[in-house]
């Protein structure tokens, strides 16, 4: 169909693992008649989860995309993964809708990962809105559930339609005001969110108050409610049965008529960076405008090449448009122009502002460029989003000899797909190390290397991502001075090394006076202290959170060089570190594990023999979740240890929290194991 962005609605499906986020997906695209027959998780026919991997484990690893029409509404649909592992392309999408629809099983219930993801929701200015799945299933109970989201996330929490008949149908309450439900009459329901609607917009409640329900209309209706969607003021709530059918059209009812079009949502968080800082701008959905879109995806695809899936909020984007990416002064021509539907790519003519569509073969596209067609929206980027630090880690090299190059182009292609993957390549043992969120993680991504790119890969445990500091000021000089014959090299360097506050990072500072190091040597200085940062001066690991100031030295008019400036810088910055009370940093995470309320003492026990300090436990709908703030290092093997306590039924999430000093006792330790490479000699 043909549409504007007045008919367009952004939604992405986010949820706890098993809550029936892909089958919904297939029952909306079924409903909508973008299906003719629903797959299913079990024959491994779904239009999401069409990767070998996520058949053969029977759940989603990856964002899938589709659209379906419905009456008078275009929508785009993203299904995102469960598992916390997953989270990068699950936060990835929502950066591209408008709503996120976090799906709820009618019988587990509020589960941790429930919360997780209506406070990221909040956070990036979403409108949130929950279905309750699975209404029909033996055990489900609904009112119980309805409870819990309530008092979990607060009064503004409203069902717009209830279950019925056992589970069987789902009615209205929001626009109309009879009839009974399973839980209680309509008008209860009804009445509720009328009074949750109006007192956010106080024309209306003026209206309301002289007029009465029935004096309503529902214009004004529509707008009090899409206000309260936009200022969080109120969290709709819809019943399903993704299996049976029941709801499923009912909610893309609900979606049509009450949720947020692009127009209507809260403006994207585009900000333009310039000499000042950055500046918050204005995306303006006006098809007339420039391109401005914003790519949230990328797709290794074997037949198309790079893929990259962009959500358009500014401008209209056709074939043949010359774009821009980033700050790039070079544009490419968009050839072919897609919309998606999971693993299908179907040509399209245009994408106007609020369509999510695919460009093919553009390799200088990447996760959060900025495609534009004008110069005048250089240095323009989406605010970043704030991914979970990847903390688990194994080191790998190619398991057969000539196959290093396919294994790191193969390294560099993941790691574009998942924002939460990353690739290191530490040269103090020239060992390569890939990092994700867990070890279920880094094995689909083993996996993948092996299926879809064709390298098998040996791997072992790589070391902590420890960090160095200083806890004090000093000062460091070194003279370096070499004669060979020929011209020779001088080059004196004094300079002071200032602790920084936690997460600083490094700062250079010149403050040399009088020309005693001519400027055009300072970047040699910069250069052989940067080669410290990156390899350590105490146990082989990275400094940071440390300023360096260069304040004094000498320079001979023949015999200075760069590479004697360089040495002197690096020699200089050791003398300084030496003396500053340097110190190894530990990585700390913040660990979150859900066991069986009998467990609990045993995990709290086990926890505080590995150095951790216990937060608190909440009550949830599946047990208790422990918190705690645990050194990384102490959590080897905790997956195998967790499963063997709780019988199989715990488990765990973590997120890097901060660095912290070790104890002396494994400062000490680490120090010993540390055999320097002395690049000089």
């Amino acid at each position: 169909m043909s549409y504007s962005t007045q008919q367009i609605r952004n939604v992405a499906l986010a949820g706890h693992p098993g809550a029936g986020k892909t089958t919904l997906f297939e029952a909306l695209l079924h409903a909508g008649g973008a299906l003719q027959v629903a797959g299913t998780i079990e024959r491994g026919t779904t239009v999401s989860d069409h990767d070998p991997i996520e058949k053969t484990r029977g759940h989603s690893i990856d964002t899938a995309i589709a659209s379906t029409d419905h009456g008078g509404m275009h929508v785009n649909l993203i299904d995102t993964p469960g598992y916390p592992e997953f989270r990068g392309p699950t936060l990835s999408a929502l950066s591209a809708v408008e709503t996120a629809l976090i799906v709820v099983d009618a019988d587990s219930g509020v589960a941790h990962g429930t919360r997780r993801l209506m406070d990221r929701a909040a956070q990036r200015n979403l409108c949130r809105a929950i279905v309750i799945n699975k209404i029909d299933q033996e055990g489900a109970d609904c009112a119980a559930i309805l409870a819990a989201l309530r008092e979990e996330f607060g009064p503004e929490v409203l069902p717009v339609n209830l279950p019925a008949d056992g589970g069987k149908a789902v009615i209205d309450c929001f626009w109309q005001s009879t009839g009974t439900s399973d839980l209680g009459d309509v008008a209860d329901w009804h009445q509720k969110i009328i009074d949750q609607v109006v007192e956010i917009n106080e024309t209306v409640m003026e209206h309301y108050l002289d007029l009465g329900e029935g004096g309503l209309s529902g214009e004004e209706l529509h707008d009090a409610f899409e206000q309260c969607l936009r200022e969080g003021h109120l969290v709709p709530v819809c019943f399903a049965s993704a299996r049976t059918g029941v709801g499923v059209k009912e909610l893309l009812d609900v979606a049509e008529r009450l949720f947020p079009n692009p127009a209507e949502a809260n403006p994207p968080p585009f900000v333009k960076l310039n000499g000042t800082g950055p500046q918050p701008i204005e995306a303006v959905p006006d098809p007339r405008a420039h391109v401005i879109a914003d790519v949230f995806k990328i797709v290794n695809d074997p037949f198309v090449g790079k893929l990259g899936i962009f959500r358009v909020y500014q401008g209209t984007l056709k074939k043949d448009t010359q774009l821009f990416v980033d700050d790039g002064k070079k544009p490419f021509k968009v050839g072919h122009l897609f919309k998606l539907k999971g693993k299908d790519h179907v040509e399209v003519d245009q994408a106007i502002p609020g369509d999510i569509a695919a460009v093919a073969k553009v390799e200088d596209l990447h996760f959060d460029a900025v495609l534009h067609d004008s110069h005048d929206e250089d240095h323009i980027h989406l605010a970043p989003i704030d991914f979970p630090k990847p903390m688990f880690g194994l080191a790998i090299e190619a398991a057969s000899k000539g196959q290093e190059q396919k294994l790191s182009l193969a390294l560099q292609k993941l790691a574009e797909e998942d924002p939460a993957f990353i690739v290191e390549h530490q040269p103090e043992l020239n060992e390569t190390v890939i990092r994700g969120l867990s070890d279920l993680h880094l094995r689909v991504m083993l996996e993948r290397l092996k299926d879809r790119h064709g390298v098998a890969v040996t791997t072992r445990p790589p070391r902590i991502a420890y960090r160095e500091t200083i806890g004090a000021k000093a000062e460091g000089h070194h003279r370096h001075k070499k004669q060979t014959g020929g011209a020779g090299q001088f080059g004196e360097v004094s300079l002071r090394v200032e602790p920084l506050p936690r997460g600083s990072g490094f700062e250079f500072v010149d403050e040399v006076k009088g020309g005693v190091i001519p400027g055009q040597f300072l970047p040699a200085v910069e250069k052989g202290v940067r080669q410290v940062l990156g390899s350590g001066a105490l146990a082989g690991y990275p400094l940071q959170d440390i300023r360096v100031v260069v304040h004094d030295g000498k320079h001979h008019a023949v015999d200075s060089k760069e590479v004697a400036f360089v040495a002197a810088g690096k020699k200089a910055f050791l003398d300084a570190i030496a003396k500053a009370r340097p110190q190894v940093l530990e990585p700390v995470v913040d660990l979150e594990v859900v066991v069986p309320e009998a467990q609990v003492g045993d995990i709290t026990g086990s926890l505080a023999g590995k150095r951790a300090r216990i937060n608190g436990t909440d009550a949830v709908r599946d047990g208790i979740v422990v918190k705690a703030q645990v050194p990384l290092a102490e959590l080897d093997g905790y997956a195998a240890e967790l499963k063997s306590m709780t019988a199989g039924q715990g488990r765990y999430s973590l997120d890097f929290s901060h660095y912290e000093a070790v104890p002396p006792n494994v400062q000490q330790k680490l120090v010993d194991a540390y055999k320097p490479r002395h690049d000089d000699e």
